[in-house]
């Protein structure tokens, strides 16, 4: 849902794989204090799963 949200709203993103590195689990777990998915850091802004209207109210989106 995230990718597809970015996608519409045209918003550049970077795609990481956490399964295939352990060294980006690590650092998904320091960003966010959990191990889920997705993690989305906007502008050193944490969300953690896909919060619609937080992410969007960031990203000057109404």
């Amino acid at each position: 849902m995230a990718k597809e949200f970015f996608n519409k709203y045209h918003i550049p993103y970077i795609d990481v794989d956490v399964t295939k590195d352990d060294r980006l689990v690590e650092e998904m777990v320091q960003k966010s204090h959990q191990m889920g998915v997705p993690v989305i850091d906007i502008d050193g802004e944490i969300f953690v799963g896909f919060d619609r209207s937080g992410i969007a109210a960031k990203l000057g989106i109404k």
